[in-house]
């Protein structure tokens, strides 16, 4: 997203956009790749609900939450680019609040990766998660990306 700081993310926060709600996909690629029809929308509030649950020294990932979501809901999986959109929603509307502070630097993208998109980059939720106890490494040597190690080992477990 461009222009994070004139946005005003607690407002789209609370935008539900008619969600939530579980559509029916008919193309077969999808369907293969998801491994069902039954598409899940989480509105962008329950995001930021979920990822208030991830416990301090805890991590979980948007593909965590988002099976949370689905198996919550009746449905095969959770629409992945709303989700990683709501996700960062999110993250700015807490930053951009004084109180209520959603830990949004717990949430990973996959494979344990830092996500260059929260506030402040990867240096700023690097700061958090190492301040929580967690190592991060770096990988790439052009296209540089961190990571939490053995993050596994730190995930929440979604009932």
């Amino acid at each position: 997203m461009a222009g994070e700081e004139k946005k005003d993310f607690n407002a789209m926060l609370h935008d539900s956009k008619d969600m939530p709600k579980v559509q029916t996909i008919t193309d077969r690629k999808s369907i293969e790749k998801y491994g069902g029809s039954r598409m899940y929308f989480a509105p962008p509030i329950d995001y930021d609900k979920v990822m208030k649950l991830v416990p301090y020294g805890k991590l979980t990932t948007v593909g965590a939450i988002r099976e949370y979501f689905a198996r919550r809901n009746g449905a095969d999986f959770t629409e992945p680019i709303t989700a990683g959109i709501f996700v960062s929603i999110a993250a700015w509307a807490s930053y951009q609040r004084r109180e209520d502070e959603t830990p949004y630097w717990r949430t990973l993208k996959a494979n344990g990766e830092l996500n260059a998109k929260y506030p402040g980059g990867v240096e700023a939720q690097r700061e958090k998660l190492e301040a929580e106890g967690h190592t991060i490494v770096q990988k790439g040597r052009k296209n540089l990306k961190y990571y939490v190690k053995d993050y596994q080992r730190a995930l929440f477990e979604w009932t």
